[in-house]
């Protein structure tokens, strides 16, 4: 829960309960963190009316890339409270949301993340909301809606899930790892991450694909998978995700991808990384 505020403070301004896992951060990030947590908390409360309601769906990059009203209003919503709250700040959402800033401060947003979950009853979707100081990420809130769950990182100072502490698993054995990825919007893209796919299946576990960047990132950093990689992301896919896995002991990768746009995600304990990524160059993954 986000730390408690005071009746003095100034609007997005709190002072850390005694329970707080980050209440040895600066107060700074604390403050950044607890409005994060507060607008992710309400766009989650979009996504629940948005499935009492009919969905007026969109495609974008392709005809499987979907977005609904339910994706921008809860843009909508948080780009409006950050103008009224922090209006110096930057703003870069998936929805078309962008502001240039003065502070230092950028906020990353993906409203709803799996849209195609969102859309299909499948439960595995999110807000996610980074917050990057400087160009550095900093803050990490993913609001796993349809279960109910806060995970929430501040750089440096641990990772949780509902404030309970996360780590990620020490696993240093490729050979039982279980890994997360994820596909393409892309037809042809998703062949050949379906070819890099069969390469890894015989050298892991298994494989887990959820359909949602930000909570694959979090199912890492709490354990629940062991690495992750994924291809064709964008900014606001991964850095509250990569903020959080980080936090809980990830170690988090942009190697070149081999093909389709942009760094590859690739995310493990980092005992196990440098194996991960080897095995990634021989799938035919990486460049």
């Amino acid at each position: 829960m986000a730390a408690k505020r005071h009746a003095e403070s100034g609007p997005g301004s709190v002072r850390p309960s005694a329970d707080d896992p980050w209440a040895d951060a600066p107060i700074h990030l604390q403050e950044l963190l607890a409005l994060a947590t507060d607008l992710a908390r309400a766009a989650g409360q979009v996504h629940a009316k948005g499935r009492r309601s009919t969905l007026r769906l969109e495609t974008k990059s392709s005809p499987t890339d979907l977005v609904s009203q339910i994706d921008r209003e809860a843009e909508r919503l948080i780009v409006a409270r950050l103008r009224e709250l922090r209006p110096d700040d930057a703003v870069l959402g998936e929805e078309g949301a962008l502001g240039h800033g003065t502070s230092g401060v950028r906020w990353i947003i993906d409203p709803l993340d799996g849209t195609t979950n969102y859309v299909y009853g499948y439960p595995a979707f999110a807000v996610s909301i980074a917050v990057e100081i400087e160009g550095q990420p900093q803050i990490g809130v993913v609001y796993d809606s349809g279960a109910g769950r806060m995970y929430r990182a501040i750089g440096g100072f641990g990772a949780a899930c509902d404030d309970q502490p996360i780590h990620v698993r020490d696993q240093p054995d490729l050979s039982t790892a279980l890994v997360a990825t994820g596909f393409s919007y892309d037809a042809a893209q998703r062949e050949r991450q379906g070819a890099v796919v069969a390469q890894v299946l015989g050298r892991v576990r298994d494989i887990r694909r959820g359909g949602a960047a930000a909570l694959d990132l979090c199912h890492l950093a709490a354990g629940h998978v062991d690495a992750y990689w994924e291809l064709d992301l964008s900014p606001w896919d991964y850095a509250a995700g990569g903020v959080i896995a980080a936090a809980a002991g990830a170690e988090v990768a942009f190697p070149p991808a081999a093909h389709g746009r942009g760094p590859a995600v690739v995310a493990a304990h980092r005992a196990l990384l440098p194996e991960f990524l080897a095995l990634l160059r021989q799938a035919g993954a990486l460049a």
